[in-house]
């Protein structure tokens, strides 16, 4: 029998991916895929759909990576005791390094940019990892500069995880978040749209859709300047180049203004319920110039991108939180 009223209700308030496990980390993945209804609707025939990184347990997609990174290294014993990781991090990977950390028992420093958001510091430290800040005007490139210089003075004392050259990043969207896509897209996926940070997530899903299915475009986003405005995105004509970055994978790139990312970001919370950040933002804006693209030429298409993280993490500290920080 149907339930009916109250018990329909409850029925519906049931979270759809309860579960119990053993660890936090055991969460880590198998993220919800939403679509788009409202961004989508001047794209007729077209459906637009985003994946909910935010979901993972410390709150972005940057989970994946830390953790298999964490892992290849306490397999292969480059982890042990004595022995603490350490790698640079404009926030989301550091948060993530945070949790998987604590979880598994492994002692973590970061290097960050000093002016990376008040909310960054105070959930990273709240896991119990030392920070060590970067200068504010160098970016990240400057905490990679920092973090090789740490390492070049006690090489015994850390293991340099190298986010930005670690196959392992690339690695885990390969292994976890490609697969997960052609899954909920039941293998309809038509293009994969995403921007460049470490490269990790762009070169490792897109290498994988390819070999699902080779006629899937995978097309990158960048910020369309190098004082740009997209926290977590690299502009990588002004930047070091990740190791890990495969041009190779790609289809094609899309130059993303700041301004449309963030005008995009308010647009998902007030349209879509999603409260997310700004390279999240420039991630849809620019799965919407391909859908729009698709409708302009009466082509029809399934476009899949990431929502990275919260918005949260880009407040701005009101009065009385400031006393919090240090």
């Amino acid at each position: 029998m149907l339930p009916t009223g109250r018990e329909q209700l409850l029925s519906d308030l049931r979270p759809a991916r309860a579960v119990r496990t053993d660890s936090i980390v055991d969460l880590v993945g198998n993220t919800p895929l939403v679509r788009l209804h409202h961004i989508e609707r001047d794209c007729p025939g077209v459906e637009l759909w985003a994946k909910c990184e935010f979901c993972n347990p410390a709150g972005s997609v940057k989970d994946r990576a830390a953790l298999r990174i964490v892992r290849d290294a306490l397999e292969r014993g480059l982890l042990r005791p004595g022995v603490r990781l350490i790698d640079s991090t404009s926030g989301n990977t550091g948060i993530a390094y945070a949790m998987v950390g604590a979880a598994l028992g492994v002692p973590v420093t970061l290097v960050m940019p000093e002016n990376v958001s008040a909310p960054r510091k105070q959930v990273t430290t709240a896991y119990g990892v030392e920070i060590v800040y970067s200068s504010p005007m160098e970016g990240s490139d400057g905490a990679i500069h920092l973090a090789h210089e740490l390492v070049e003075r006690e090489p015994d004392r850390w293991h340099y995880a190298d986010q930005y050259g670690n196959p392992n990043n690339p690695l885990a969207h390969y292994h976890t978040t490609a697969p997960e896509i052609w899954e909920q897209t039941g293998g309809r996926v038509t293009h994969f749209v995403t921007g460049i940070g470490t490269s990790g997530t762009v070169v490792g899903t897109s290498r994988r859709l390819h070999e699902f299915d080779p006629a899937i475009r995978c097309v990158a986003i960048q910020p369309d300047d190098a004082m740009h405005g997209l926290e977590g995105m690299k502009h990588l004509p002004s930047s070091i180049v990740p190791a890990i970055y495969d041009a190779g994978v790609l289809d094609d790139t899309i130059w993303m203004p700041t301004d449309e990312g963030w005008d995009m970001s308010e647009r998902l919370a007030r349209e879509e319920g999603l409260f997310v950040g700004h390279s999240s933002g420039g991630n849809v804006a620019g799965a919407l110039r391909v859908a729009r693209s698709l409708a302009a030429e009466g082509r029809k298409g399934v476009v899949v991108t990431i929502l990275c993280d919260r918005g949260d993490r880009y407040f701005v500290p009101l009065r009385w939180e400031k006393r919090y920080l240090w």
